[in-house]
């Protein structure tokens, strides 16, 4: 269990494991962005084998929501595609719009991702400057909370923790709330906490 910091990839964790530990063979189960910190799974050796069933399990995220902005990437690595002034939220209407995302919900990946199309990742199309046709993957959120909400100069962030399914994009969620409250939404900040009955508390830093 990893817990990894900002800025790298999920691979530079791997990497540094390699050279810490001497092993070659080594994966995870579910990357991080470089903007994300939080729990990763990192298989050695044969405990590589387990993987497979770790990908699948829950995971939870700490998210600070930025309403007011949306970039290319689903966060503020990217390009800003649209703004808007928001100088409040209705904290009723935020906690009806998260209670309104449990269950299964259709989303667009995003065109940052490692979702694969015509066998190359999308990212890598994305960052050639390719027209990237975006599919919509059904995502399960099992739970959505607010635990926070303050104002940013003219935007708002909102912080809330979500428990959701294998293969849930948390950028995807993030937007989606914002198009629910009719404001352009990215991810500010971004946490994994939990895999399964696994916690970054008992994480391992690198």
């Amino acid at each position: 269990m990893i817990d990894k910091p900002k800025g790298i990839t999920s691979f530079d964790v791997i990497r540094a494991l390699r050279r810490k530990l001497g092993v070659r063979k080594m994966g995870h189960a579910g990357t991080l962005d470089p903007l994300a910190t939080g729990l990763m799974l990192v298989g050695v050796g044969e405990s590589t084998k387990e993987l497979a069933a770790l990908i699948g399990l829950p995971k939870t995220y700490e998210a600070e929501v930025l309403l007011g902005l949306k970039t290319d990437t689903g966060d503020l690595e990217g390009a800003t595609m649209e703004e808007a002034v928001v100088p409040e939220v209705n904290e009723e209407e935020v906690r009806k719009v998260l209670a309104g995302m449990v269950g299964v919900v259709p989303l667009p990946v995003p065109k940052y991702s490692a979702v694969k199309r015509g066998g190359e990742a999308l990212y890598k199309k994305a960052r050639r400057g390719e027209q990237v046709e975006v599919p919509v993957k059904e995502m399960k959120i099992h739970s959505c909370e607010l635990k926070k909400h303050a104002p940013l100069r003219d935007k708002y962030v909102l912080g809330i923790v979500c428990e959701v399914g294998s293969g849930a994009y948390i950028r995807s969620i993030a937007e989606e709330i914002g198009r629910r409250l009719g404001v352009p939404a990215t991810i500010k900040e971004l946490r994994r906490t939990k895999i399964g009955k696994y916690r970054v508390e008992d994480a391992e830093k690198i």
